[in-house]
C-alpha cells in the first residue's frame, strides 16, 4: 500500500488522542473460562476442516470435534462480543468483533491472538484516506474509534476481507502480514454500515444498510455501486459454488443473481422475519436462517425455498452444517443442534 505522510497540528492531535487513551479492560483481559459457555449468546459459526467453531459474547469461542455434540472453550485474549468467523483451512481462521477487534487462529480455533483493535483501525483508516475530503470526515471516527464493530469476514486463498460499521473495511493480502484499510476504495461517501462480504473467483461483493450493494471485478482493487433491488438493509450474502449469489436482509427480503449482480430476481423465502445467515452444504443445498430460528431450504440453487420452523422458537444468528445432515444453530440462547429428520 502506498505510504502517505501527514503534517499539521490538527492531524497530530486527532491521531494522538486514541493512541494515548488507555484501552478498555475488555481488550486487555482474556475471555473467562466458564462451565456455562455453551449457553452464552453465540453469534457466529464456521467449519475448520471437520471441526465446528462457535463464537459469541464476552469473547467466548467454543470448538467441537464431534459435530456439535460436545464443546470445549478456546483461549481468547479479549472479552468483547465476536460477530463472525471464517477459516481458510482446518487450522487458519479469523474472527471479527466489537470494538474493531480482529482475531486470528492457527490451530483450528483452539487459541486466538489479537491482530487489530478499534483504535488502531480508526487511525489506519484516517491515514489511508485518499484525499482531503475523505480525511475531513474521519476525525470523529478516530476519536470514537473503539466503539466501531466489525460485522463480517471473507477468506479466499491469501486474501482476507473484513467489513463493519460506518464503512470500516480491512484486508490482508498475503494471509498474515498485517491488516490494511480499503475503505478509501469503496464508493460509500455516507459511511453506511457494511454487514456482509463474499467473493466469487475474482469478484468481491459487499452488502450493507439502506440497500447498499458494492462490487469489485478485480479482487477488491476497485469497487462500483450496484443498482439495488431493495432499499432496506441487507444483512448478508451467500455465494454458492455454482456462482449464484444471494443477498438477504430485513423482513425476509432475499434476491438472487446469476450474472454477478448485473440483475436480480426476487426470491420468495416464506420467512416472516429478517434473515441473518446463509450457507451452502456439501451436497449443494442452500440454507438460509431466519432470526426466529426457522431454516429455509433450497434444492434448486436458490430459486425457491421451503421453510422448516424450529420449535420452540430459537432467536438465531448463525448456522453451520454438521455431518449426517444435522445443522447447528447459534443464537441468544446458546447453541442448538437440529437432527437430520428436522430438515429432511
Amino acid at each position: 500500500m502506498k505510504r502517505r505522510t501527514f503534517t499539521g497540528g490538527a492531524v497530530a492531535a486527532v491521531l494522538a488522542g486514541p493512541a494515548c487513551a488507555a484501552l478498555p479492560a475488555v481488550l486487555q483481559r482474556p475471555a473467562s473460562a466458564t462451565s456455562h459457555a455453551q449457553g452464552a449468546a453465540m453469534l457466529a459459526l464456521a467449519r475448520a476442516g471437520r471441526r465446528l467453531v462457535a463464537a459469541g459474547e464476552r469473547g467466548i469461542v467454543l470448538t467441537s470435534d464431534d459435530d456439535g455434540q460436545h464443546w470445549a472453550q478456546a483461549q481468547v485474549p479479549v472479552q468483547v462480543s465476536l460477530t463472525a468467523l471464517r477459516f481458510a483451512d482446518e487450522r487458519r481462521g479469523w474472527a471479527t468483533g466489537h470494538l474493531g477487534v480482529l482475531l486470528a487462529t492457527y490451530d483450528g480455533g483452539a487459541s486466538w491472538t489479537l491482530q487489530l483493535d478499534g483504535a488502531q483501525a480508526a487511525r489506519y483508516t484516517f491515514l489511508a484516506a485518499g484525499d482531503a475530503a475523505q480525511r475531513k470526515s474521519l476525525p470523529r471516527l478516530v476519536q470514537d474509534g473503539l466503539d466501531k464493530p466489525l460485522f463480517d469476514i471473507d477468506v479466499q486463498g491469501p486474501h482476507v476481507l473484513a467489513v463493519g460499521a460506518y464503512g470500516l473495511a480491512f484486508e490482508i493480502l498475503d494471509g498474515g502480514a498485517g491488516w490494511a484499510p480499503f475503505a478509501q476504495r469503496l464508493p460509500n461517501p455516507r459511511r453506511l454500515h457494511l454487514y456482509g462480504v463474499r467473493s466469487i473467483a475474482e469478484w468481491v461483493f459487499i452488502a450493507g444498510e439502506q440497500g447498499l450493494l458494492l462490487r469489485s471485478n478485480d479482487r477488491g482493487a476497485s469497487f462500483e455501486v450496484l443498482r439495488s433491488p431493495y432499499k432496506g438493509s441487507y444483512f448478508g450474502l451467500l455465494a454458492a459454488r455454482s456462482e449464484t449469489l444471494l443477498v438477504y436482509g430485513l423482513r425476509g427480503n432475499t434476491f438472487r443473481s446469476t450474472d454477478f449482480g448485473n440483475s436480480w430476481s426476487v426470491v420468495d423465502t416464506g420467512a416472516p422475519v429478517s434473515i441473518s445467515a446463509g450457507i451452502e452444504r456439501a451436497d449443494g443445498m442452500l440454507l438460509l436462517l431466519a432470526q426466529n430460528g426457522d431454516v429455509l431450504i433450497s434444492r434448486d440453487d436458490g430459486r425457491s425455498f421451503e421453510r422448516r420452523p424450529t420449535a420452540p422458537s430459537f432467536p438465531a444468528a448463525a448456522l453451520v452444517a454438521a455431518d449426517g445432515g444435522a445443522i447447528v444453530l447459534a443464537g441468544l440462547r446458546g447453541l442448538k443442534r437440529l437432527e437430520r429428520l428436522e430438515i429432511a
